[in-house]
């Protein structure tokens, strides 16, 4: 196996409730805030929300309960319909109206926030951060499984990784040659 790439996992919430990594977890545990995520078992985003909230008990005794009582799971469910028919998953959560925050990767933020500019996106503080990490392993031997797995690790797929939001791990520190 080997690691290709990493993520994030951010709060997505709208501009009005002034989310920052420093406010975050207070808001996201207030009685009036409306926490969506994705489906634990069924899509690895809600499986990261509730690594989330088993870091946020370690910061403040209780908060696990609190956030697994009060989270939607609003995406990724093995028959959820759309929120919003014609509208993709994330973008029904708000507007449906259904949440004010949503937890999902940091890698489709921007994607989001462009067709919902009233949105912010916010990193999670680094006592709340459960970040994804993918790797590959090739199993057939099939040269262009090879090739591909090749240019996944290359400086130009690595590139490509990252304009999609991802954290690249296989970049060169630098293009200059030792002297």
């Amino acid at each position: 196996m080997v690691l290709f790439a990493r993520n994030r996992m951010c709060a997505l919430g709208r501009e009005n409730l002034g989310l920052t990594e420093a406010n975050l977890l207070d808001r996201l545990l207030d009685p009036a805030v409306k926490l969506a995520t994705s489906t634990p078992g069924a899509d690895s985003g809600g499986d990261y929300a509730w690594a989330v909230f088993a870091c946020a008990e370690q910061v403040r005794p209780g908060a696990r309960a609190t956030l697994v009582g009060k989270a939607q799971q609003l995406v990724g469910g093995p028959s959820m319909a759309p929120l919003v028919p014609g509208r993709g998953a994330s973008e029904g959560v708000f507007l449906s109206g259904r949440a004010d925050v949503m937890l999902g990767y940091c890698s489709g933020a921007d994607t989001l926030r462009r067709t919902l500019p009233d949105l912010a996106a916010v990193a999670l503080p680094v006592a709340l951060e459960v970040g994804p990490e993918y790797g590959m392993t090739v199993l057939s031997a099939n040269p262009a499984a090879a090739r591909f797995a090749l240019f996944v690790t290359s400086g130009p797929g690595q590139a490509i990784l990252k304009q999609h939001g991802l954290i690249t791990v296989a970049l060169p520190v630098s293009q200059t040659p030792p002297q």
